[in-house]
């Protein structure tokens, strides 16, 4: 077996080093929803946490730092409609946020009057 310089052996434990972060950080992923309604502007809310995104027609964006499909549940809103509730999986599968929201996953619900 050679004999490696102690030069040689420091680059290669820092080359190593360096691959090692590379592929032990987890990089950012995103995905995209585009909320859609009939009749449209019902307010969209996701039920995990009460928050509102806004009105329909909208386009969501999700960041996550694992990519693993997230459950989500959001209920559409819109006064003289009933309320729907509607799941899906979302994929964060996209390197950035203008690639996620070109490629939204399409979420359309039609609203029922209330009689």
């Amino acid at each position: 077996m050679p004999q490696l310089s102690v030069s040689r052996l420091v680059f290669l434990a820092l080359v190593m080093a360096v691959l090692g972060l590379n592929t032990g950080c987890s990089q950012k992923k995103y995905g995209a929803v585009k909320f859609d309604s009939a009749p449209a502007g019902a307010e969209v809310v996701n039920l995990k946490d009460d928050a509102t995104f806004g009105l329909t027609p909208i386009v969501v964006t999700w960041e996550s730092s694992s990519g693993e499909p997230e459950y989500v549940t959001v209920q559409m809103r819109k006064a003289g409609y009933l309320e729907e509730i509607t799941s899906f999986w979302l994929n964060t599968r996209h390197s950035s946020r203008e690639t996620a929201q070109a490629e939204p996953q399409p979420i359309n619900v039609i609203l029922k009057a209330r009689k």
